[in-house]
C-alpha cells in the first residue's frame, strides 16, 4: 500500500481497535494512509500502554483480539504496529517469567545474584534475549504471521539499543518478512543511522529537533544564557549538568548492572571506571561486534571522542582482547539507558535556558539551526532515508509541538522576555512559602511552561506536570524519595500565580504576543514536515491546537467530534476558523500528496531565497514551498520557470504551490 502519511493512535481499553476503525473515514479524508498504532500484543491486565507485553504469542483481548485488528485492517489504511522485542512485562501472568525451566533462557539473568537486565531502571520489565534464534521465534511469530497475511504493512521496533545487536536483530526480522521497519534511535548530534541496518528510517526524533531549531533565533542566545545565569545562579552549560546526571544514574539506579559489568570484565576495572565510561560517551551507544572482531570507524570516533579510562577504551576497541567479549556486548547494551535516564529524564529538567530545546533526541547546547543545515539534512534523508518518518510530537514527547513552538518564539523576543521574568519574579515573591519550593530554576521552568501551554485546563494538569518534573530532576525531591512538603508548596505556588490578577494582568497580553508570533512557526513546522523528503506522522489528536505536556498529558482523550467537523467545513470550501489552521495545512499538504506522488519521491531542490526564508521544491519542480522562518523577512523566493497555483497561503507568507 501506497505510504502517504502516518496518523499515531496511543491504543487503550478506552481507544480499541473497534474505536480505531470508527475513525478511519475521518483519517481517510483527511489524507492519512496508514494507522501507526501502539503495542497491541496482549499486555498485564490494566495495561494503559501497551509496552508492558506479557504474551506476544496473541494480540490484546482488552483492544480487541486478533480479530478486532484483522477487521481494523479491512477498513482501507494501512497499518504500522508497534513492537517491543527488547522486554516482557514480569510475573504470573507472563508463562516464560514464572516457568523457571524457561526464565534464564527468554530472560537475562545473572546466574549468580539472580538479578535480570531491565528495561531502564523499571524493576517490571525484564529485558528480553533476542540473540537467542528460539527466543526470537516465539516472541515474533504472531507479528510475522500478521505481516505475512497482510494485516500489517510495517512495524517500529521500540527501543533496539537495548538489544544486544541490533543489526543482525534487525536483518532476522527483514529475513523473516518485515520489509519495512522503523527504529526508535537516538541519534546524537552528526551521528548517521548505521547503514547495516535494513531499515526505512527512524521514528523522526532528529527531525523534530532540526524543525524546530529553524524557528529558534540563534541571535538570542547570549541574551538567553545570561538570562538563564541571572535568574538560577547555573553558569555551567548543558553537557556539564548531563554528565553530572549521567554520573549519578550509572552510580545509582544502575549499580547493579555496574556490578555485574565489573563481574564480566573479570575484574580489569573497577566500578567507577565502569559507571565514568557508560556516563561519557557521546553516544548512546557503539556497535562494536567483539565475537566478529569488527569496530566501525563511528564507533572508534566516539570511545576515542569520550576521553575514557586507556584500558577501558582499548578494551572496547577490542585492541585488549583478554577482556571478555562479553564485557564488550553488555556495556554497549548498558550505556543508552544509563543515558536517556541522564539525559532526557534528569538533565532536560535540571538545564532550563530555553525547554523548548529539551527534547527527545535534542542538545540543549545547540540554539538554533540556520536554513542552510535545514536543506543540508534533508537532502541526506532523501538520499539515504527517504522514508523516515516525520515527526513534531509523539507519545514520548516532553512537551507538545505547539508548546515548544511558542517557547521557542521567545528568541524574536529576548529583552521583553527578559523584563517580563524580572517584574513576574519580583512580584510574585511574597507567595513564596519560606524554606520551601519552588526554587529559582523551578520558577522560571513554571513561567516557560505557561508562555507555552496557556490556557492550561483544569489546574489539576499543571499540578500534575510539576510534580513529575522536580521529581525527574532529582534535585528537591524524587520518585525514589518524594518530599511531598516541597512538592505541595510548588503547586501552591503555581495556583497562586494563576489566581493571582496583578500577574495575569502583566502576563496575559505578553503571552497573547508570543502565541500570535508562534503561529507562524506552528504552521510552517507543520507544512515542512508534509513536504520535505520522509513520511508525515501525526499524532492522534495533533491536527487541532494541541497544547499537551509530558505524559500522560500527551494522551488525554481526543474531542474527534470537533476535528470531524472541523475537516467537513473544510471540506465543504469554508475558510480556515483560526483555531482549524493546523488542519487546513494537513488536508491541503496531503492532499497534494496524493494528487503527485512521485513528487514527494522525487528530488528535493533548494531554491535561492532571502535570509531566513526556508524554500525549495520537490520532484521535477512540480511542486514549491516557501517557509518564512523569521519574523518581518519578506516571504519570496526565486521560483523555477511559470505556472505556479497557489494552495495555501497564510498571512505570513508561507506558501505551498503546485505547477499546472
Amino acid at each position: 500500500m501506497e505510504l502517504r502519511a502516518t496518523y499515531r493512535l496511543q491504543l487503550s481499553p478506552d481507544l480499541t481497535f473497534a474505536d480505531a476503525a470508527a475513525l478511519v473515514p475521518y483519517l481517510r479524508d483527511l489524507g492519512i494512509s496508514h494507522l501507526y498504532l501502539s503495542p497491541s500484543l496482549q499486555a498485564r491486565t490494566g495495561s494503559t500502554h501497551g509496552y508492558d507485553v506479557v504474551d506476544p504469542t496473541r494480540v490484546s483481548d482488552a483492544l480487541g483480539g486478533e480479530a478486532g485488528l484483522r477487521a481494523l485492517a479491512g477498513t482501507g489504511l494501512g497499518i504500522v504496529l508497534d513492537i517491543v522485542p527488547n522486554h516482557m512485562g514480569v510475573g504470573d501472568e507472563n508463562r516464560w517469567w514464572r516457568d523457571p525451566a524457561l526464565r534464564a533462557r527468554f530472560f537475562d539473568v545473572d546466574e549468580e545474584t539472580g538479578a535480570y537486565r531491565r528495561f531502564f531502571d523499571i524493576d517490571d520489565l525484564a529485558a528480553l534475549r533476542q540473540e537467542d534464534r528460539e527466543v526470537f521465534a516465539a516472541t515474533h511469530a504472531k507479528v510475522l504471521e500478521l505481516l505475512a497475511d497482510g494485516v500489517l504493512d510495517g512495524l517500529r521496533v521500540d527501543h533496539p539499543d537495548g538489544l544486544a545487536d541490533p543489526a543482525d536483530y534487525l536483518r532476522r526480522l527483514r529475513a523473516a518478512g518485515a520489509e519495512r521497519v522503523w527504529v526508535e534511535k537516538i541519534l546524537a548530534a552528526g551521528e548517521p543511522l548505521r547503514d547495516d541496518w535494513p531499515v526505512a528510517g527512524t521514528v523522526g526524533y532528529e527531525f523534530l529537533n532540526q524543525v524546530q531549531g529553524l524557528f529558534v533565533d540563534a541571535r538570542a542566545e547570549p541574551a538567553f544564557t545570561a538570562l538563564h545565569v541571572e535568574v538560577t545562579g547555573e553558569t555551567r552549560g548543558f553537557e556539564e549538568i548531563a554528565l553530572e546526571a549521567q554520573l549519578e544514574q550509572a552510580a545509582g539506579p544502575f549499580a547493579r548492572e555496574v556490578e555485574r559489568l565489573e563481574r564480566e570484565g573479570e575484574g580489569a576495572f573497577d566500578a567507577a571506571t565502569i559507571a565514568d565510561g557508560l556516563a561519557r560517551l557521546p553516544v548512546y551507544r557503539t556497535y562494536v561486534d567483539p565475537w566478529e572482531g569488527r569496530v566501525a570507524p563511528e564507533d572508534e570516533r566516539a570511545i576515542r571522542a569520550a576521553h575514557l579510562d586507556p584500558a577501558l577504551a582499548r578494551a572496547l576497541l577490542l585492541e585488549d582482547r583478554g577482556v571478555p567479549g562479553g564485557f564488550v556486548q553488555r556495556f554497549q547494551q548498558t550505556s543508552p539507558p544509563v543515558t536517556a535516564k541522564g539525559v532526557e529524564d534528569t538533565a532536560f529538567y535540571r538545564y532550563h535556558r530555553l525547554v523548548a530545546l529539551n527534547e527527545v533526541g535534542g542538545a540543549p547546547e545547540r540554539f538554533g539551526l540556520d536554513v542552510a543545515s535545514f536543506h543540508a539534512a534533508n537532502l541526506e534523508r532523501a538520499a539515504r532515508h527517504p522514508l523516515t518518518l516525520l515527526v513534531t510530537q509523539t507519545h514520548d514527547t516532553k512537551r507538545g509541538g505547539d508548546v515548544r513552538a511558542r517557547i521557542g518564539a521567545l528568541t524574536w523576543v529576548p529583552g521583553p522576555w527578559r523584563e517580563r521574568v524580572l517584574a513576574w519574579r519580583a512580584l510574585n515573591a511574597p507567595l513564596r512559602e519560606d524554606g520551601l519550593g519552588p526554587d529559582p530554576g523551578e520558577e522560571y521552568l513554571l513561567y516557560q511552561t505557561l508562555v507555552g501551554a496557556w490556557p492550561i485546563e483544569p489546574l489539576e494538569r499543571l499540578d500534575a506536570y510539576l510534580v513529575k518534573a522536580l521529581r525527574e530532576a532529582k534535585v528537591n525531591t524524587a520518585w525514589t524519595a518524594p518530599d511531598e512538603a516541597w512538592e505541595a508548596a510548588v503547586v501552591r505556588f503555581a495556583r497562586a500565580v494563576v489566581a493571582s490578577e496583578a500577574f495575569l494582568a502583566d502576563f496575559l497580553p505578553f503571552q497573547a504576543q508570543v502565541a500570535e508570533l508562534a503561529e507562524r512557526s506552528i504552521l510552517g513546522q507543520l507544512l515542512l514536515k508534509h513536504t520535505v523528503p520522509g513520511v508525515p506522522d501525526t499524532y492522534q489528536g495533533d491536527e487541532l491546537a494541541a497544547l499537551s505536556l509530558v505524559d500522560p498529558d500527551n494522551r488525554r482523550p481526543v474531542d474527534w467530534a470537533a476535528r470531524r467537523a472541523a475537516l467537513d467545513a473544510l471540506r465543504a470550501g469554508a475558510p480556515p476558523a483560526p483555531g482549524h489552521r493546523k488542519l487546513w495545512v494537513i488536508h491541503t499538504a496531503l492532499a497534494l500528496r496524493a494528487r503527485r506522488p512521485e513528487a514527494f519521491l522525487g528530488p528535493y531542490r533548494p531554491l535561492p531565497a532571502p535570509a531566513g526564508v526556508c524554500a525549495f521544491t520537490r520532484g521535477d519542480d512540480e511542486v514549491a514551498v516557501i517557509v518564512p522562518v523569521a519574523p518581518g523577512v519578506p516571504c519570496r523566493a526565486q521560483l523555477p520557470g511559470g505556472g505556479w497555483r497557489e494552495l495555501l497561503v497564510h498571512d505570513d507568507g508561507l506558501s505551498l504551490l503546485e505547477r499546472a
